[in-house]
């Protein structure tokens, strides 16, 4: 056989393997490059109380979480009632970060009615309407939930909405080990 056969052959092996190794990686695991290390520090205005702030020292001894989120976000508005059962079950502190929402430094009405809607499951909601802060936590798109441990490192992160299984496999069972963990 001539070697001109094998050329495309070889090349037609390696797209096969890319394609199948593309196929059997999970799209929600995006690599981070913030997991084992300390979360990014922000110093937001809280949505509820403008004059006062939230930010991740305050947080630094618990295992917490922090959902980013945004009203104009249908697959936030998805993951809320399940979010919020993570939230009431393992009693779990959770800064909900409100992504890009108003568009202004001035407070919407957005989002208020967002949470007087479909309820608010969080410890605080910071206001982040610049998206610096998503930023520098390196977001994609919101949803994106972070877990973080009494020592301020994360932990883990999930893109996209987190659904029951997610919590019941995965977030539930990391905070409790981070829990058992010495702070």
């Amino acid at each position: 056989m001539s070697k001109k056969y094998f050329v495309p052959l070889i090349g037609f092996g390696a797209l096969v393997a890319l394609l199948l190794f593309g196929l059997s990686n999970d799209p929600k695991l995006i690599p981070s490059p913030f997991i084992g290390q300390p979360a990014p520090e922000f110093k937001l205005p809280k949505m509820y109380k403008p004059d006062e702030t939230i930010s991740v020292s305050d947080m630094k001894g618990e295992v917490w979480v922090l959902n980013l989120w945004a009203s104009w976000c249908v697959s936030c508005r998805a993951e809320h009632k399940v979010l919020s059962r993570l939230i009431a079950e393992k009693k779990v502190p959770t800064v909900g970060l409100n992504y890009k929402d108003y568009g202004t430094e001035d407070y919407g009405d957005d989002a208020l009615q967002w949470l007087a809607t479909l309820g608010n499951p969080y410890t605080a909601v910071a206001v982040d309407t610049k998206g610096m802060a998503g930023i520098d936590w390196g977001v994609v798109g919101v949803p994106e939930t972070f877990v973080i441990d009494k020592k301020g490192i994360v932990r883990y992160k999930f893109t996209g909405p987190v659904y029951p299984d997610a919590v019941d496999d995965i977030l539930i069972p990391l905070i409790d080990k981070l829990r058992a963990e010495a702070g």
